[in-house]
């Protein structure tokens, strides 16, 4: 039977002891209970002490999560030696009713199309030895009134925008690493920074990485501003051009873009590595190329997959800011930002992110930041678990914690 009280003793100057007691019961009763996590079904699956007025107190204490997750990875979790990328995405849950907070409308890709619901933005630190996410911050989405209206307007201003082609007459260049960030990148952006300032240059952190979402120049200068690379996925009709080389080093040139890339007929003297299989053939080329929209040159890979059999081509376009990260780290590490999807899927399916049924703006918060210590808990408790029953998972750890808790009263 695992000793969560001991495991939690790491938490004890942020939270009081009292606080501390009530989420060991809750974590106990999450571990062994079936059925949707909601503050009721805890309740019934806690035993003595654990009853919904407990809850109720849990739910609606002000916990300070961002601490409590450093400090358990600093602990538990963190491995010297190992490089640790940055990695963020957003969740989106389903939520019916009109008084949970921060309800709105927010698209959702398991189902491609907007839905009712909260939205939750988290950051996660990725280990790439262990090849896992561990979250570190999560903040819920609260759309602002100025975001709103910006959506409502957009069909509107492209209506308006149609048909007009060119450079306005009269306009000046723009000095392209001076952008305004939106209320997104701005949430980001403070995110990274108190993440930065708490765990106090504990973890070197090098790479920001962030799904093709994010594969523009804003989300580039805000990830400088932080002192991070990017690494991320741009559109597959991208326009990149080469830089344009001077054939007369003698003469000055202002030219600064040369042809635009053909993705038909990427160069050879781009070419880093070709394989097939399975009639599949893998071409990856890596260069600097240049992008009108973009401040500065991007390190760019380009994946170009080829069937054999039918002569079906597709592609993808990965980059970086990093202008000396090699195209295998490029693409590892752009891969490794897919673990932090396998925690939404814990969150949602063991620890009750997609159940909860709280509604004030507290007990929401420490819902969805419950939903999400425990994906890290449980991998601690699963590393243990599996010295002596490899290849268990979650379900199979509690069953044995409801094993050893009815051997315990017979």
């Amino acid at each position: 039977m695992p000793d969560i009280l001991s495991l939690l003793q790491c938490l004890l100057p942020q939270i009081n002891a009292t606080t501390m007691r009530r989420m060991n019961q809750i974590i106990l009763a999450m571990l062994a209970m079936s059925g949707r996590v909601t503050m009721l079904g805890i309740s019934r699956w806690a035993g003595v002490g654990g009853s919904y007025r407990t809850m109720l107190r849990f739910f609606h204490t002000v916990i300070p999560w961002a601490t409590l997750f450093w400090l358990f990875f600093r602990k538990h979790l963190f491995r010297a030696n190992e490089i640790y990328l940055l990695a963020g995405d957003e969740v989106v849950i389903s939520k019916s009713g009109k008084q949970t907070y921060g309800l709105d409308r927010f698209f959702s890709s398991l189902i491609s199309k907007p839905i009712s619901g909260l939205s939750f933005f988290t950051l996660s630190l990725v280990s790439v030895e262990q090849r896992h996410s561990f979250p570190i911050r999560i903040e819920q989405v609260i759309k602002s009134d100025v975001e709103k209206s910006s959506l409502s307007l957009t069909p509107e201003i492209n209506k308006k925008e149609k048909g007009k082609r060119g450079r306005p007459k009269g306009s000046k260049n723009k000095n392209k690493t001076e952008v305004i960030l939106t209320s997104e990148l701005l949430r980001i952006k403070k995110m990274i920074n108190e993440l930065v300032k708490l765990i106090a240059n504990f973890i070197p952190l090098t790479y920001l990485v962030l799904d093709g979402h994010f594969g523009n120049n804003n989300a580039l200068q805000m990830a400088r501003l932080v002192n991070l690379h990017i690494i991320s996925k741009l559109r597959h009709d991208s326009a990149l051009y080469i830089p344009y080389q001077n054939p007369d080093p003698n003469r000055r040139s202002r030219r600064k873009y040369a042809q635009k890339l053909d993705y038909c007929n990427i160069p050879d003297a781009y070419l880093c590595k070709s394989s097939i299989e399975e009639d599949i053939k893998t071409d990856i080329y890596q260069t600097t190329l240049l992008h009108k929209e973009f401040a500065q040159a991007l390190n760019i890979v380009i994946l170009v997959k080829t069937n054999l059999k039918t002569n079906a081509c597709s592609h993808v376009i990965l980059f970086s800011s990093d202008l000396k990260l090699s195209y295998e780290k490029i693409i590892d590490y752009y891969k490794l930002r897919f673990q932090i999807e396998f925690n939404f899927r814990d969150a949602k399916q063991f620890w009750g992110l997609e159940d909860f049924m709280n509604l004030s703006q507290t007990a929401v918060t420490n819902a969805a930041n419950l939903a999400f210590f425990m994906v890290n808990l449980s991998h601690h408790l699963l590393a243990d678990f599996r010295q002596h029953n490899p290849g268990s998972g979650i379900i199979d750890l509690g069953a044995f914690i409801v094993a050893f808790d009815m051997s315990m009263k017979f």
